[in-house]
Order: structure tokens, then C-alpha cells, then sequence
């Protein structure tokens, strides 16, 4: 029997480059989406035809419990989680409407909760596994205007750490990736002048590329089992 991964939000950005590289390594994946049906189903048949692999796309709001339980009563068998569903806020707390501040923890953290909830008894069955979350520096420093975000993820980093404790005598391997600037339709909120002073502050010069969260996800799986509950920083020297 193949490996097999499911990614979350993997219809553009960092989750379709990791898509591409677990792919590219062999993996049968699940894919999901919450709202981007048409190129999700795009996304399938190019990993499909390009690497020979086995797809599955399911259009799925990952802070909606129900849905996640549905959908994992599709997949069987599972080596590899890697949770990269997430939306962003930004403006004052004071004016953040309580149910924008229960949509950033819904998506960006209690997903994390319901896909790990469901994936640990399918990883126990093999006693092995692997956890990759995708969190943000703001998870470990905090950001003026984006608190709710910043607390959602603070919270990924957190969940991460003690989850691994968890699965660690099981040898299930739990670990983040915290992302600084990378350069996905999350960040188009910003407008020209807005990216560019951004970018002046980072020492790399520029910001960071999917492709290379995927790299190093992809280095986390495939990492010696004694690494694991850790939040790995990548983010061009800026944090």
C-alpha cells in the first residue's frame, strides 16, 4: 500500500506547493478547499497526470467539525497531516465583530484540533506518522492589527508542542513550520507601497516563495523521529 497525505487549503499557495512536492515523492493525497472547487479539481488532474499519483479533492470547511468528520470517513489510511487551512484579519481588536474573531479561530486553529483529532487513530494503527502545521511568526511574537490571527496561531504553536509530547511514545512526529512573509493571495491585501515597505524590513530582501515552505515541509517529514515538537522558523532573518 502507497503512502498517503492530505493537505488542507491546497488550491493555491503553499498548500498546492506542498501538494506538488509530496507528490512528487510518491504520496496519494487528499486534497481540500473551502470556497475554490473549479481549481482544486485543476489541481487533481494536473498531480494526477504529471506523477501518476491517486487524488481525492473535497471542497471542505475545515472549521466546521461535521465536515471534517465526513471527510475523514473517506480517507482509510493515513501517514501524513499537514494543516495549511487559514484566513486572516487584519484591523483593531475593538472593531473586530465577534463572529470574525470565532471565524479566525475556527479556521486557523480548530481545524488543527479536528484534523489531528481524527488523523492520531489512523496513524496509531501504523504507530507512525507525521504532523505538520503551518503556523506564522505572529503566532510567536504577536502583530498590532492582526491579534485574533496572531492568537490563532500562537495557539497552532502551542497545540503542536503539547500534541507532540502526546504522540511522541507512539512515534508520531508533531512540528510547525511559522512563516514569515511569503508570497500567496493572503498577502494581496496589501497594496504596492504597503508590500514594498514590508519588504525593506526583511534581511533576505524579498519574500519568501511557497515553493520553499514546501521544501522544508517536506524536510520535516522526512526528518529523524526524534524531531519533533518543534516550530521551525522561516521567515528571511526577520523575527
Amino acid at each position: 500500500m502507497g503512502k498517503a497525505a492530505l493537505v488542507s487549503g491546497a488550491s493555491r499557495g503553499i498548500g498546492n506547493a506542498v501538494a506538488k512536492k509530496l507528490a512528487e515523492a510518491g504520496y496519494d493525497l487528499y486534497l481540500t478547499c473551502r470556497q475554490s472547487e473549479e481549481r482544486l479539481t485543476e489541481v487533481k488532474k494536473e498531480l494526477e497526470r504529471n506523477y501518476s499519483i491517486r487524488c481525492v479533492a473535497y471542497t471542505c470547511n475545515m472549521g466546521d467539525y461535521e465536515a471534517v468528520r465526513s471527510l475523514f470517513k473517506e480517507i482509510p489510511d493515513l501517514d501524513v497531516l499537514v494543516n495549511n487551512a487559514g484566513i486572516s484579519y487584519v484591523g483593531l481588536l475593538s472593531e473586530m465583530e465577534v463572529s470574525e474573531w470565532q471565524e479566525i479561530m475556527d479556521t486557523n486553529l480548530n481545524s488543527v484540533f479536528y484534523t489531528c483529532k481524527l488523523a492520531i487513530p489512523l496513524m496509531l494503527k501504523k504507530k507512525s506518522g507525521r504532523i505538520v502545521n503551518i503556523s506564522s511568526v505572529w503566532g510567536n511574537v504577536g502583530a498590532s492589527m492582526e491579534a485574533a490571527y496572531s492568537a490563532s496561531k500562537g495557539g497552532v504553536n502551542s497545540l503542536t508542542k503539547a500534541l507532540a509530547k502526546e504522540l511522541a511514545p507512539s512515534h508520531i512526529c508533531v512540528n510547525a513550520v511559522a512563516c514569515g512573509v511569503i508570497d500567496t493571495d493572503m498577502n494581496r491585501c496589501f497594496d504596492e507601497e504597503e508590500r514594498e515597505a514590508l519588504r525593506e524590513e526583511i534581511p533576505a530582501d524579498r519574500f519568501g516563495r511557497p515553493e520553499e515552505v514546501a521544501e522544508l515541509v517536506m524536510q520535516i517529514i522526512d526528518a529523524p523521529e526524534y524531531m519533533t515538537g518543534q516550530i521551525i522558523t522561516m521567515d528571511g532573518g526577520w523575527c
